[in-house]
């Protein structure tokens, strides 16, 4: 067998078994369940092996609906200027139908990060807001976790480039997909007992958490001094959870994080982002922004502040917290040294905190209470949900118990 040979079948091997993973692990597909899959045409040949191990599994049905880049920017270079505060709510109802019936949900990510730099700000911002209200009811489900989810990543062309320039499109590619493998514990010799121990250590976190009941975090590092209160009735996940469904699944492959509901009334100071955010085929670098009372009051952003801008007005909850998340600064994204340029692996490379919709699941017996009684324990409500990363080796938290006593949390981005 010739080395190429050698090579291309160590390869698909792990292709495989990366669908075996997010089928069995991450998504803990049941039989008789059907499964609705996104995913872009760069990612066909990893949508296949997942249908195939969805239908070893017991798959009723797989439907996947394919996304294109070149079809996405035919509309910014050829629609009519009305047609972006239009989305396809049909499709929207569609998946949360088949949710409700009983449908699980598995996206590939991999897009371009920087598909729509180039595009006008307010037709990407129109766009996204017609989306995030179309998605809203199907999306609730998933917030929730009112069914078994998961994310997981394909290397694909554009994303490659954008982390290696310098390298042949065969080498980006090559180097991509082995940092997704390493990362997603695939290249381990049994990457189901590897997931196993991995989600049973950050259960162990969150429990930890969860006893020590702190009311609020105090972020301190270059360019960050912020305060961050919690929940009423906050809870600690991570890893995996039991979806409201009765299934366990891991929600993102890969995972390092801990996280929480913060109080959308009660963040205070200065953040200064960590890593850029790609968002919406933008890249947005050097965010730095002020909250008072739970609120953006300013923002700014050395690239992409007008898409930042727009971002943070998309509706009331856009400028207030739904989410913090800790994360050691030697776990193993941020200890690769890449900069993925991929919020699914960047977010797991560093503590961050993410703009806008709340998860009922991260308070106690949220998945029973009202939109209200959600929201009057400090959960809050919007169309969207953007992490951003605030971690590194030179962040320090605290944590502040209910008498307002300070005790170490992090040091220098790693848990005390």
């Amino acid at each position: 067998m010739s080395e190429t040979s050698a090579h291309e079948r160590a390869f698909e091997e792990k292709l495989d078994k990366l669908a075996e993973v997010a089928v069995r692990v991450g998504l803990g597909l049941q039989a008789g369940q059907e499964l609705v899959m996104t995913a872009s045409l760069d990612s066909v040949a990893l949508a296949r092996r997942i249908t195939e191990h969805a239908y070893r599994a017991g798959a009723s049905l797989v439907t996947t609906l394919y996304s294109d880049d070149e079809a996405t920017l035919m509309r910014y270079h050829y629609g009519a200027d009305a047609g972006f505060d239009h989305a396809a709510k049909w499709l929207y109802d569609g998946m949360g139908a088949a949710f409700k019936s009983g449908a699980a949900r598995l996206a590939i990510a991999g897009a371009n990060p920087s598909l729509l730099s180039n595009e006008d700000p307010e037709k990407v911002s129109r766009a996204s807001r017609a989306v995030s209200q179309a998605y809203r009811p199907a999306l609730e489900l998933i917030t929730r976790h009112e069914i078994n989810w998961t994310i997981v990543a394909c290397a694909t062309p554009a994303w490659a480039k954008a982390m290696f320039p310098d390298e042949s499109p065969e080498v980006a590619m090559a180097k991509l997909w082995d940092a997704i493998f390493a990362t997603t514990r695939i290249d381990q010799d049994d990457p189901v007992s590897a997931w196993k121990a991995h989600d049973a250590a950050l259960q162990k976190r969150a429990a930890l958490l969860n006893e020590k009941r702190y009311a609020a975090l105090k972020y301190s590092g270059p360019g960050t001094d912020f305060s961050l209160g919690l929940a009423d009735g906050h809870w600690w996940l991570g890893g995996g959870t039991t979806a409201g469904n009765g299934y366990y699944c891991i929600p993102n492959m890969p995972t390092e994080e801990v996280f929480t509901t913060p109080h959308k009334l009660r963040a205070d100071g200065t953040v200064t982002a960590t890593k850029p955010l790609s968002h919406l085929g933008t890249m947005i670098e050097g965010i730095r922004v002020r909250f008072e009372e739970g609120r953006i009051v300013e923002a700014h952003a050395t690239r992409g502040e007008e898409v930042l801008r727009k971002l943070i007005d998309t509706d009331d909850g856009a400028r207030r917290l739904g989410e913090v998340a800790l994360v050691p600064h030697s776990s193993p994204i941020a200890h690769s040294g890449m900069l993925f340029y991929n919020t699914l692996f960047d977010e797991n490379a560093a503590s961050h905190i993410a703009l806008g919709q709340a998860y009922s699941s991260c308070v106690v017996d949220g998945d029973k209470l009202s939109p209200e009684q959600l929201a009057a324990k400090g959960a809050n409500d919007s169309l969207i949900h953007v992490d951003w990363m605030i971690g590194s080796g030179e962040l320090d938290i605290d944590g502040i118990t209910a008498s307002g006593q300070a005790e170490p949390l992090m040091r220098k981005g790693e848990w005390v």
